[in-house]
């Protein structure tokens, strides 16, 4: 009944405004009406306000926004190039069977490369699992002589040293740095496989990994050695080939997801999949979703990093020159932008997806981590976000209770998840005391008594 007077008495005003002309007559009666209430409503807020009703100043902000369009032209690090050459190619006899939906591949290629000699023993052989966005590409060699995403932990006397190891170095089955993925042709279409691509597994990429051992004819690695989903790949691969590797170091890495890792990952495959250009994964000859995928890898950026190192590195500094606005303001959301943007053409939109989705599914039963007995190098780092120190401090304590002979370093790192890349001294030197350190029967047996009853 209030509604019904209220509307009555607005027709009723606007009939009136109309006849003395403080409405304009023409328009629908209905137009009219909203232009009454209209005028009607705003008079009343400004009485209410104290303000005149005919006052007209009003000074707000410009609707463009370059930052939407203008990209950054350089950042501080890191360099990470696409490799689309350099690396020799292995292709598995067989069809390759995926661990979900009975998927299976017709045929799968595997990009690698290689540093050193193996001996004559063939038992000198240290394979190194990568990174979500890393390439087979660790190192320079004289195939591709620019730098690797691990140049200054590959060489000689380096941590993974090429005098005394011969260094194998993959591209992970879903990536698109040679190895067979999403944007790969299938053979039985002519097209690139895009979203028919099956789900693929940590498994998977490790067994198609030892596929390639086979073929290099290497039955015993020295070591397997990983960070981050490398990390993940080569603990797996110590609970499936425990009898044919002699060392695992896993560096920030775990035995499964938690929860707050899978939330970020997911929102960067959102990130991407609401991009229009996605097209469903079929966007291979047409308009690259870039802007999901910059959007995807700004998040992953944060990931990376840390908040200690950020206030140390940015503070609250401003842009030099930038006028206050929606843009950034803050030198760190110029790093945010820029790393977004690099990035974002840096690797395939589909390999994201798949690869990310292969590390959120990871998990390793208790069960399966009796089966490592190897003595075992676990890393952690105090800042990183993505995968915490106490996920490292978990693995090291159910490896300790089971009786592997394990050591565990933790760093105090400001680079949060990125310390494997870029900490030199701390990472390198671990891993190389770890592998050029005999094993006796008494180190072996040193640290098997957990420091972590709570983690």
């Amino acid at each position: 009944m209030m509604a019904q007077n209220l509307l009555q008495v607005l027709r009723d005003g606007a009939r009136l405004a109309t006849q003395r002309g403080s409405v304009r007559a023409s328009g629908t009666a209905s137009e009219r009406l909203l232009t009454f209430a209209g005028s009607a409503c705003h008079r009343w807020a400004c009485r209410t306000a104290g303000i005149r009703a005919h006052s007209t100043n009003f000074r707000g902000s410009a609707t463009e926004f370059p930052c939407t369009i203008v990209t950054t032209p350089k950042g501080p690090e890191p360099q990470y190039e696409r490799v689309n050459t350099g690396y020799q190619t292995f292709t598995l006899p067989e069809p390759f069977h995926c661990q979900y939906n009975k998927g299976l591949l017709p045929e799968v290629h595997i990009a690698y490369e290689t540093w050193g000699k193996l001996n004559q023993a063939r038992d000198n052989a240290v394979l190194v699992f990568t990174g979500l966005s890393a390439s087979s590409h660790a190192r320079s060699q004289s195939e591709n002589p620019l730098p690797g995403w691990w140049e200054e932990f590959v060489g000689p006397g380096k941590a993974l040293n090429t005098s005394e190891f011969f260094v194998i170095c993959a591209n992970h089955i879903g990536g698109c740095y040679g190895s067979t993925g999403p944007s790969s042709i299938n053979l039985l279409t002519g097209q690139p496989y895009a979203t028919t691509f099956p789900i693929i597994s940590v498994e998977d990429m490790v067994r198609a990994q030892f596929a390639l051992l086979d073929h290099l004819n290497i039955k015993t690695l020295h070591a397997c050695v990983g960070s981050s989903l490398g990390g993940m790949c080569s603990a797996q691969a110590a609970v499936l080939f425990s009898d044919r590797i002699r060392r695992l170091v896993s560096i920030s890495a775990c035995t499964y997801s938690h929860p707050a890792s899978i939330a970020t990952r997911y929102v960067q495959r959102r990130c991407i999949m609401t991009d229009p250009n996605w097209s469903n994964g079929f966007y291979y000859g047409n308009t690259y979703p870039k802007h999901g995928m910059k959007v995807a890898r700004e998040i992953a950026t944060i990931s990376y990093r840390s908040g200690p190192e950020w206030r140390q590195r940015f503070g609250r500094q401003k842009i030099e020159g930038a006028p206050i606005s929606l843009c950034p303001t803050f030198l760190i959301e110029q790093y945010i932008d820029y790393q977004g943007e690099r990035a974002s053409v840096m690797l395939d939109p589909n390999t994201l997806l798949y690869i990310s989705k292969a590390m959120d599914l990871f998990e390793l039963t208790p069960e399966e981590l009796k089966r490592i007995q190897m003595p075992t190098l676990i890393m952690g780092v105090t800042t990183d976000a993505l995968f915490p120190v106490w996920q490292q401090r978990e693995m090291a304590h159910q490896l300790m209770e089971n009786g592997t002979p394990t050591t565990y370093y933790e760093l105090p790192s400001l680079y949060g998840h990125d310390t494997f890349l870029l900490d030199i001294h701390g990472v390198g030197t671990a891993i190389k005391g770890f592998l050029e350190t005999a094993v006796s029967e008494q180190t072996a047996l040193r640290n098997t008594i957990s420091p972590f009853p709570y983690y």
